[in-house]
């Protein structure tokens, strides 16, 4: 797999996955807590974690198909 593949994959699972975390978090505390606050650590963090694990499951599975 190529690197810019690679760098483009972990782009778009991380914008994605601290997106969706940022407006679940922002609606959780709108339901749960009445206030409008999105805990920006949280998304970070699991936008990283996504951004890292996607590729990599991605890159594991072409390798198997090239097999």
């Amino acid at each position: 797999m190529k690197v810019g593949k690679i760098i483009t994959e972990f782009v778009v699972a991380f914008i994605l996955a601290f997106v969706v975390s940022a407006i679940v978090s922002l609606l959780w505390n709108l339901i749960a807590h009445d206030s409008t606050v999105v805990d920006w650590g949280s998304s970070l963090r699991l936008g990283i974690i996504f951004g890292i694990i996607a590729p990599w499951i991605i890159s594991r599975g072409s390798k198997r198909e090239q097999e």
